[in-house]
Protein backbone atom coordinates (compact mmCIF):
# COMPACT_ATOMS: atom_id res chain seq x y z
CA UNK A 1 0.00 0.00 0.00
CA UNK A 2 1.38 3.55 -1.04
CA UNK A 3 2.17 5.30 2.01
CA UNK A 4 2.27 8.94 0.86
CA UNK A 5 2.22 10.54 -2.47
CA UNK A 6 4.26 13.69 -4.15
CA UNK A 7 1.33 16.46 -5.22
CA UNK A 8 1.15 18.99 -7.29
CA UNK A 9 -1.59 21.73 -6.35
CA UNK A 10 -1.66 24.75 -8.65
CA UNK A 11 -3.85 26.91 -6.37
CA UNK A 12 -6.10 30.24 -7.85
CA UNK A 13 -4.73 33.19 -5.58
CA UNK A 14 -6.24 36.53 -5.35
CA UNK A 15 -4.68 39.39 -3.80
CA UNK A 16 -7.13 42.01 -3.00
CA UNK A 17 -4.57 45.40 -2.41
CA UNK A 18 -3.27 44.44 -5.43
CA UNK A 19 -6.65 43.42 -7.18
CA UNK A 20 -4.12 40.64 -8.84
CA UNK A 21 -4.87 37.50 -10.04
CA UNK A 22 -2.74 34.15 -10.99
CA UNK A 23 -2.47 30.42 -10.38
CA UNK A 24 0.39 29.39 -8.13
CA UNK A 25 2.23 26.04 -7.90
CA UNK A 26 3.07 24.44 -5.01
CA UNK A 27 4.76 20.84 -4.54
CA UNK A 28 4.32 18.63 -1.45
CA UNK A 29 4.78 15.04 -0.22
CA UNK A 30 1.83 14.26 1.44
CA UNK A 31 0.58 10.58 3.50
CA UNK A 32 -2.43 8.68 1.92
CA UNK A 33 -4.98 10.15 4.99
CA UNK A 34 -3.89 13.44 5.23
CA UNK A 35 -7.23 15.83 4.37
CA UNK A 36 -6.35 18.62 1.71
CA UNK A 37 -7.19 20.99 4.93
CA UNK A 38 -4.27 19.30 6.13
CA UNK A 39 -2.39 20.03 2.76
CA UNK A 40 -3.38 24.02 2.81
CA UNK A 41 -2.06 23.91 6.71
CA UNK A 42 1.23 22.17 5.27
CA UNK A 43 1.65 25.10 2.53
CA UNK A 44 0.64 28.04 5.33
CA UNK A 45 4.01 26.46 7.78
CA UNK A 46 6.02 24.98 5.37
CA UNK A 47 5.87 26.83 2.18
CA UNK A 48 4.19 30.13 2.60
CA UNK A 49 2.13 31.68 4.83
CA UNK A 50 -0.55 33.98 2.69
CA UNK A 51 -1.93 31.19 1.36
CA UNK A 52 -5.61 31.94 2.27
CA UNK A 53 -8.68 29.62 2.61
CA UNK A 54 -11.34 29.24 5.11
CA UNK A 55 -12.69 26.04 7.73
CA UNK A 56 -13.99 25.80 10.79
CA UNK A 57 -15.13 22.58 12.11
CA UNK A 58 -12.99 20.31 9.73
CA UNK A 59 -15.89 17.55 10.49
CA UNK A 60 -17.73 18.37 7.41
CA UNK A 61 -20.48 20.20 9.40
CA UNK A 62 -19.88 23.73 8.19
CA UNK A 63 -19.48 24.05 4.74
CA UNK A 64 -17.03 26.40 5.06
CA UNK A 65 -14.01 24.71 3.60
CA UNK A 66 -15.74 24.70 0.35
CA UNK A 67 -13.34 24.57 -3.00
CA UNK A 68 -14.03 23.45 -6.03
CA UNK A 69 -11.05 20.64 -6.92
CA UNK A 70 -10.11 19.85 -10.44
CA UNK A 71 -13.50 21.66 -11.49
CA UNK A 72 -15.49 19.58 -8.68
CA UNK A 73 -17.18 21.37 -5.90
CA UNK A 74 -15.94 19.50 -2.36
CA UNK A 75 -15.41 19.97 1.17
CA UNK A 76 -11.30 20.43 1.24
CA UNK A 77 -12.12 18.60 5.30
CA UNK A 78 -13.53 15.67 3.86
CA UNK A 79 -11.53 15.23 0.99
CA UNK A 80 -8.59 12.32 1.56
CA UNK A 81 -5.59 12.56 -0.47
CA UNK A 82 -5.83 8.72 -1.71
CA UNK A 83 -9.26 9.33 -2.47
CA UNK A 84 -8.69 12.51 -4.89
CA UNK A 85 -6.05 10.60 -6.89
CA UNK A 86 -8.20 7.57 -6.97
CA UNK A 87 -11.17 9.80 -7.64
CA UNK A 88 -9.09 12.32 -10.62
CA UNK A 89 -6.77 9.51 -11.34
CA UNK A 90 -3.98 11.96 -11.00
CA UNK A 91 -1.48 13.70 -8.22
CA UNK A 92 -1.95 17.17 -10.26
CA UNK A 93 -4.70 19.30 -8.75
CA UNK A 94 -6.01 22.17 -9.51
CA UNK A 95 -7.92 24.31 -6.81
CA UNK A 96 -9.76 27.65 -6.85
CA UNK A 97 -12.79 29.49 -4.89
CA UNK A 98 -16.39 28.51 -5.52
CA UNK A 99 -18.05 30.31 -8.21
CA UNK A 100 -21.04 31.67 -6.05
CA UNK A 101 -19.71 34.83 -4.35
CA UNK A 102 -17.45 37.79 -4.74
CA UNK A 103 -13.81 35.96 -3.93
CA UNK A 104 -12.18 38.00 -0.42
CA UNK A 105 -8.53 36.63 -0.81
CA UNK A 106 -7.25 33.26 -2.71
CA UNK A 107 -10.00 30.75 -1.67
CA UNK A 108 -11.98 32.67 0.55
CA UNK A 109 -15.24 34.13 -0.96
CA UNK A 110 -17.49 36.23 0.69
CA UNK A 111 -20.05 34.29 2.61
CA UNK A 112 -21.98 37.05 3.31
CA UNK A 113 -22.86 37.83 -0.33
CA UNK A 114 -23.29 33.85 -0.33
CA UNK A 115 -25.99 33.69 2.22
CA UNK A 116 -28.01 36.07 1.06
CA UNK A 117 -29.85 34.30 -1.24
CA UNK A 118 -30.64 31.51 1.55
CA UNK A 119 -31.70 34.56 3.96
CA UNK A 120 -34.46 35.41 0.98
CA UNK A 121 -36.34 32.29 1.22
CA UNK A 122 -36.47 32.55 5.43
CA UNK A 123 -34.88 28.86 6.14
CA UNK A 124 -36.75 29.16 9.80
CA UNK A 125 -40.52 29.10 11.05
CA UNK A 126 -42.55 31.94 10.75
CA UNK A 127 -45.52 30.64 12.06
CA UNK A 128 -44.97 28.05 14.32
CA UNK A 129 -48.68 25.87 14.07
CA UNK A 130 -49.87 26.27 18.04
CA UNK A 131 -49.83 23.04 20.41
CA UNK A 132 -52.70 20.87 21.48
CA UNK A 133 -54.72 22.81 24.22
CA UNK A 134 -53.62 20.57 26.60
CA UNK A 135 -50.20 22.24 26.33
CA UNK A 136 -48.42 18.97 24.60
CA UNK A 137 -46.14 19.79 22.27
CA UNK A 138 -46.70 19.79 18.73
CA UNK A 139 -45.14 15.97 16.99
CA UNK A 140 -44.03 15.32 13.88
CA UNK A 141 -45.28 11.03 13.09
CA UNK A 142 -42.46 9.05 11.44
CA UNK A 143 -44.73 9.09 8.18
CA UNK A 144 -44.66 13.18 8.02
CA UNK A 145 -40.48 13.53 9.15
CA UNK A 146 -39.44 10.71 6.37
CA UNK A 147 -41.09 12.82 3.41
CA UNK A 148 -38.05 15.63 4.25
CA UNK A 149 -35.39 14.34 6.81
CA UNK A 150 -33.28 14.15 4.38
CA UNK A 151 -33.07 17.68 3.16
CA UNK A 152 -32.46 18.91 7.02
CA UNK A 153 -28.74 17.42 6.89
CA UNK A 154 -28.19 20.56 4.37
CA UNK A 155 -24.78 22.46 5.69
CA UNK A 156 -25.14 25.08 3.33
CA UNK A 157 -21.68 24.90 1.74
CA UNK A 158 -22.35 25.99 -1.58
CA UNK A 159 -21.21 22.98 -3.40
CA UNK A 160 -24.82 22.35 -4.79
CA UNK A 161 -24.94 25.93 -6.29
CA UNK A 162 -21.36 26.44 -7.39
CA UNK A 163 -21.90 22.65 -9.59
CA UNK A 164 -25.45 24.23 -10.71
CA UNK A 165 -25.69 25.04 -14.62
CA UNK A 166 -28.37 27.78 -14.35
CA UNK A 167 -27.25 31.46 -14.03
CA UNK A 168 -26.18 32.59 -10.46
CA UNK A 169 -27.93 35.79 -11.56
CA UNK A 170 -31.59 34.33 -12.58
CA UNK A 171 -31.53 31.12 -9.65
CA UNK A 172 -31.87 31.75 -6.01
CA UNK A 173 -30.08 28.55 -6.11
CA UNK A 174 -30.40 24.45 -5.39
CA UNK A 175 -29.44 24.86 -1.21
CA UNK A 176 -31.75 27.88 -1.03
CA UNK A 177 -34.71 25.76 -2.41
CA UNK A 178 -34.15 23.21 -0.57
CA UNK A 179 -33.95 25.51 2.52
CA UNK A 180 -37.66 27.05 1.32
CA UNK A 181 -38.55 23.44 0.66
CA UNK A 182 -37.63 21.67 3.59
CA UNK A 183 -40.26 24.64 5.76
CA UNK A 184 -42.73 24.16 3.56
CA UNK A 185 -42.91 19.99 3.96
CA UNK A 186 -42.52 20.91 7.83
CA UNK A 187 -46.02 20.13 9.32
CA UNK A 188 -45.19 22.88 12.29
CA UNK A 189 -44.89 25.31 9.86
CA UNK A 190 -48.62 27.44 9.35
CA UNK A 191 -46.87 30.21 6.96
CA UNK A 192 -46.70 28.47 3.45
CA UNK A 193 -47.88 30.88 1.29
CA UNK A 194 -44.73 32.95 1.29
CA UNK A 195 -42.46 30.28 1.03
CA UNK A 196 -44.72 29.11 -2.44
CA UNK A 197 -44.60 32.46 -3.85
CA UNK A 198 -40.50 32.05 -3.21
CA UNK A 199 -40.29 28.88 -4.91
CA UNK A 200 -42.45 29.44 -8.29
CA UNK A 201 -41.23 33.39 -8.41
CA UNK A 202 -39.17 34.68 -11.23
CA UNK A 203 -36.25 33.20 -9.70
CA UNK A 204 -37.06 30.47 -8.08
CA UNK A 205 -37.31 26.50 -8.66
CA UNK A 206 -38.55 26.63 -12.40
CA UNK A 207 -34.97 28.01 -12.91
CA UNK A 208 -33.79 24.33 -12.51
CA UNK A 209 -32.60 23.02 -15.85
CA UNK A 210 -32.47 19.59 -13.70
CA UNK A 211 -29.19 18.42 -14.70
CA UNK A 212 -29.22 16.53 -11.31
CA UNK A 213 -25.61 18.03 -10.74
CA UNK A 214 -26.14 19.66 -7.40
CA UNK A 215 -27.13 15.55 -5.96
CA UNK A 216 -23.93 14.49 -7.49
CA UNK A 217 -21.57 16.68 -5.36
CA UNK A 218 -23.61 16.99 -2.54
CA UNK A 219 -21.31 16.40 0.00
CA UNK A 220 -24.16 15.02 2.66
CA UNK A 221 -25.48 13.05 -0.30
CA UNK A 222 -28.56 14.51 -0.39
CA UNK A 223 -30.65 13.83 -3.30
CA UNK A 224 -31.29 17.79 -3.53
CA UNK A 225 -32.53 17.05 -7.58
CA UNK A 226 -35.82 15.17 -5.98
CA UNK A 227 -36.86 18.00 -4.01
CA UNK A 228 -36.48 20.20 -6.20
CA UNK A 229 -38.27 17.98 -8.67
CA UNK A 230 -41.00 17.75 -6.23
CA UNK A 231 -41.66 21.23 -5.95
CA UNK A 232 -42.20 21.57 -9.93
CA UNK A 233 -45.14 18.50 -9.16
CA UNK A 234 -46.30 20.67 -6.62
CA UNK A 235 -45.85 17.54 -4.54
CA UNK A 236 -44.46 19.46 -1.30
CA UNK A 237 -47.07 21.11 0.67
CA UNK A 238 -47.69 19.10 3.85
CA UNK A 239 -50.77 18.09 5.28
Amino acid sequence: MKTSYDLTLNIRRYDPYQNRTWVQTYQLEAGRIMRFVDLFRKINDEQDATLAWGSSCEHGQCGSCSVRINGKPMLACELLVENAVNEFGSTTFFIEPLPVASVVRDLVIDTDQAYARIDQVKPYIISPRQPAADGEAHQISPEELDRYVDATRCINCFCCSAACIASHDTFLGPNAMLAAIVRVMDPREDEKQQRLETIYSENGVYRCHSSQACSFVCPKEIDVAHFMALAKQGAITSS
